[in-house]
């Protein structure tokens, strides 16, 4: 585990931007928002991108992602009734799994409120067992390394 402490990072350091809108709930009893809505929020952002670019189907597709690994750090509090922009980038590509890392900023903001990582291996739906990246998928992910 490394020593140094993490920064939060600025917008350039992302590829693709999503907007997410906060609720009532997400706020806790101390006034911002919880720390298990982040980990929500890095599955929207991600997912969302997929769909919307024609790289995951989670109705009718072959293959689905499972997050195997996740980590946030954070920086300053966000809370509702923020809007908050997801900043989405590639880390890592593997032959089927990815390293996603994502930004949370205050609309607005030019360094991340909290960032973080998860790790998506792909499988196939039936089986559950890992396979090869799909084309489709690759494309995609070349758009936000």
């Amino acid at each position: 585990m490394s020593s140094a402490r993490p920064t939060p990072q600025p917008r350039d350091h992302y590829r693709a931007f999503r907007p997410i809108t906060t609720r009532w709930m997400d706020n806790d009893v101390y006034g911002h928002v919880n720390n298990v809505v982040y980990y929500s929020w890095f599955d929207t952002a991600v997912n969302a991108l997929l769909i919307e670019r024609g790289a995951l189907d989670i109705h009718h597709g072959g293959t689905i992602g499972f997050v195997v690994e996740t980590q946030c750090n954070y920086f300053a509090p966000l809370a509702f009734p923020q809007t908050i922009e997801a900043g989405v980038r590639v880390a890592h590509v593997g032959s089927s799994s990815v390293r996603y890392e994502v930004g949370l900023f205050a609309e607005g903001a030019p360094t991340a409120a909290a960032q973080g990582h998860f790790v998506h291996v792909y499988v196939d739906r039936a089986t559950q067992r890992p396979v090869a990246l799909s084309a489709a998928l690759l494309a995609v992910l070349d758009t936000l390394r």
